[in-house]
């Protein structure tokens, strides 16, 4: 028998957009680059709360050389 994981843990697009103060749409950038982890209940995409939560940018621009 698979255990089927807490409803807790996984949230809407919507919800995680609002928890981090950004649009929905940067969620969905995220979710397609593969940067948060999703599942599907009923046929509905949620995302993974951990995964927002700790969700941490990277930098932009150019890395510097010898760095």
């Amino acid at each position: 028998m698979s255990k089927q994981p807490a409803p807790s843990e996984w949230i809407t697009q919507a919800e995680a957009a609002r928890l981090r103060k950004v649009s929905r749409q940067a969620i969905s950038k995220l979710v397609a680059a593969g940067r948060i982890r999703t599942t599907t209940f009923g046929g509905r995409a949620f995302v993974n709360r951990r995964d927002v939560e700790k969700f941490e940018p990277e930098a932009r621009g150019r890395k510097k050389a010898g760095k």
